[in-house]
């Protein structure tokens, strides 16, 4: 799992590693059951206070993307069922925009990606 942290950026780390993870998860590069390194394993990887990364996990296992087995480590979750679909979707697009900011890109810059993904959605069988 690779996580980037830019220091420069407005995002606080915490958010950076919350979308980071979520994209992962939801693109499957991250899939279901996934094991995610310790807390204070990722901190040290990044170089940032494991408090901030305890936050990532914290709102991660908030919004179900990640479940916390105690001791066993914290995994890659299965999305909840019957979620509501508006609060998911307002989740995938903060995440997009965290994205976009992340990569310096403008709102119509990621509302034009926004919709070229969607057609190609569309278009597929």
């Amino acid at each position: 799992m690779i996580i980037r942290i830019d220091a420069d950026s407005p995002i606080p780390a915490f958010e950076q590693i919350r979308s980071q993870i979520t994209a992962m998860s939801v693109s499957g590069v991250l899939p279901l059951g996934t094991r995610l390194p310790t807390i204070r394993q990722l901190a040290r990887d990044l170089g940032i206070a494991p408090g901030t990364v305890a936050r990532a996990y914290q709102e991660l296992e908030r919004d179900g993307v990640l479940a916390t087995r105690g001791r066993h480590g914290s995994f890659v979750s299965e999305p909840s069922v019957g979620e509501d679909s508006d609060t998911d979707l307002e989740r995938a697009a903060e995440t997009l925009a965290v994205r976009g900011l992340q990569l310096g890109l403008s709102v119509d810059q990621v509302v034009e990606r926004l919709r070229r993904a969607f057609q190609s959605v569309a278009e597929q069988p």
